[in-house]
């Protein structure tokens, strides 16, 4: 059998392809598998950025594997430390990380694609939330969509599990952008080159202030950053690159990041 997951670094930056035809579906196994890969990308001080796509043209992720639930598979199965999919629910993912959407992202692939922070769909990219037809809920869906784009069109979405096309992605920012499917990886590419060369230390300060303060009003989250409550701020505030930053301002060059 083949491997459901593949991997390849180029150079800082990691290509995570989950590759299960026909449909790029994930039971617990292949979710177990992609949560040891992200835990080894999120350890590795090599690794900068990461890409997430789908093998083949038609679908990013059917989601969850129905064929997989029928044999007796239940919802709160053991889909690993990094939740469903390997990435939802890991801790201390501290490091950028891009959907390249290339085909259908439906249910467990809609919810794992907005686990990304910076999402690219091909031009021929669909989306949905079909749980409704199936008598389940769009759990990780039902938590983040309605804080992600209006609350009428995300509860529109899982109420009804209706098809929303790249463009109406784009209109509602679910998605970063939108290009034809041949430049699709090329374009991810580029993005994660762009981050793989930036400040580590910043990414991971700001990924972790977002997680760590989404449900607080704003002056207890300055609290947290000013007094230096998080652990990413207090090594930010201590660290070389932050002088770096200042210093190549100064002597007016390009920094050079070392992580430290």
């Amino acid at each position: 059998m083949t491997k459901p997951v593949i991997i390849e670094r180029r150079g800082a930056v990691l290509d995570v392809t989950l590759d299960r035809p026909k449909a790029n579906a994930i039971d617990a196994p292949t979710s177990r598998i992609m949560g040891e890969v992200f835990a080894g990308f999120r350890d590795d001080p090599a690794l900068r950025a990461a890409i997430l796509t789908g093998g083949g043209e038609r679908f990013f992720s059917a989601g969850w594997d129905l064929k997989a639930a029928a044999a007796g598979e239940a919802p709160d199965s053991d889909y690993g430390a990094g939740g469903f999919g390997g990435l939802q629910e890991l801790p201390g993912l501290n490091k950028p990380v891009i959907a390249a959407v290339n085909g259908m992202a439906l249910g467990g692939g809609f919810e794992l694609m907005i686990s990304c922070d910076i999402i690219v769909a091909a031009d021929t990219a669909t989306f949905a939330l079909p749980e409704i037809s199936s008598g389940t809920i769009a759990d990780a869906a039902t938590v983040k969509l309605p804080r992600r784009i209006p609350y009428h069109v995300a509860m529109e979405l899982l109420f009804t599990g209706r098809w929303m096309d790249a463009a109406e992605a784009k209109h509602w920012g679910l998605v970063n952008e939108i290009v034809p499917a041949d430049r699709l990886m090329a374009r991810a590419r580029e993005i994660a080159g762009l981050l793989a060369g930036g400040p580590p230390l910043v990414y991971a300060a700001i990924k972790e202030v977002d997680r760590e303060t989404a449900h607080l009003p704003v002056q207890q989250a300055m609290d947290m950053i000013n007094g230096r409550k998080l652990k990413t701020i207090e090594t930010l505030y201590a660290s070389e690159d932050q002088l770096e930053g200042a210093k190549a301002f100064a002597e007016k060059r390009g920094p050079v990041w070392k992580g430290r």
